[in-house]
């Protein structure tokens, strides 16, 4: 089966999942530890999202005259696997976590699963030739709220500048929502390659080239939710990339289709931010930990893209299907003068 999520809005689900489960505990088995659990939990998202968030930069290959415009509402969303929703947790990649059980290892959701029934591990605190163990609750990803769809959406405006070439601006104002914060900002440029050619109103097609940078930044405050006394304490994400495209679109009337090959690369940060005071009986005073630890994902892919897009005055809708490491879906609603 394959589940439809988008991953802007697995972010902030993740990071609830995160603090009311208390998932800064596993830094009672150190940073490492936590480290390489949050870099296999949190991957497939943050490697997804970086793909899904390079859909819908454009309907056609045909630009606007000088001072044409259009101003757009996109929605995406794509899809995940169900390879991507658990991974392989083996207690000998990690220093002082084991399973109650004694298994060796274990599937354990990443934040599109759902460990169904709970997981949990035992962490090992050392300090000074005594031990404690600790039993923690592993967090669930988004299956566990019964969500199988959610739209994103992103504000689009482009506007012809010069011959054959169009300046695009993606935008999603910086919002809250229960202590997430989360902003967007895209900006790319799509020039019209046949736009130089003689006759090039005979040619059945326009062809282009498009190059987008997308940035995305998501916060989430959970001071005071934390199993962990400290201060400041929060996820931050951080994600850059870009896309170049190369496309063509036909030139009927009233109902176009279009397609093309693009590349896709991109970083992407996530941090556990602020103070964290682990304490137990056997350390004599509180052991704390300031920016625990930073787990970054990179992804660089081709990908394929077709669509159709419905023309009416000044109105178009359009939708496309891109073919890529994480396949997307994507619609929109266009307003404009050409």
């Amino acid at each position: 089966m394959i589940k439809k999520i988008t991953v802007i809005t697995c972010i902030f689900v993740s990071c609830h999942s995160f603090a009311q489960q208390n998932f800064e505990q596993l830094l009672l088995s150190g940073i490492e530890d936590t480290k390489t659990f949050a870099r296999s939990y949190i991957s497939p998202g943050a490697e997804s999202l970086m793909y899904s968030i390079n859909s819908g930069w454009f309907k056609t290959a045909a630009t606007h005259k000088f001072l044409g415009f259009d101003i757009s509402l996109i929605g995406a969303t794509h899809f995940v696997e169900d390879s991507d929703q658990s991974f392989d947790m083996n207690v000998n990649d990690f220093q002082n976590i084991r399973f109650p059980d004694g298994s060796t290892s274990k599937k354990i959701a990443t934040v599109f699963g759902d460990n169904n029934p709970n997981e949990t591990v035992i962490v090992t605190l050392t300090e000074n030739g005594f031990s404690e163990d600790v039993e923690i609750l592993l967090p669930d990803g988004v299956a566990s709220e019964n969500i199988d769809v959610l739209p994103a959406a992103f504000l689009q405006a482009e506007l012809g500048i010069f011959k054959g070439t169009d300046l695009k601006v993606r935008y999603v104002p910086d919002f809250e929502t229960e202590d997430v914060e989360t902003g967007l900002f895209g900006i790319g440029i799509q020039h019209e390659l046949t736009s130089w050619l003689p006759l090039q109103r005979l040619l059945p097609v326009n062809v282009a080239v498009l190059g987008a940078y997308t940035h995305l930044n998501s916060e989430f405050d959970f001071t005071g939710r934390s199993a962990l006394d400290g201060q400041n304490q929060k996820l931050e994400l951080d994600v850059d990339t870009w896309l170049f495209q190369l496309f063509a679109s036909t030139k009927l009337p009233i109902i176009n289709f279009y397609g093309g090959v693009g590349y896709i690369s991109g970083e992407s940060d996530f941090d556990l931010k602020g103070t964290y005071e682990i304490q137990s009986n056997i350390l004599s005073q509180p052991r704390v930990l300031t920016d625990p630890f930073s787990v970054s994902n990179s992804v660089s892919g081709a990908r394929a893209t077709v669509g159709a897009n419905l023309k009416i005055a000044f109105f178009e809708m359009n939708a496309e299907y891109h073919f890529q490491e994480y396949n997307a879906l994507s619609v929109g609603i266009h307003f404009g003068i050409r």
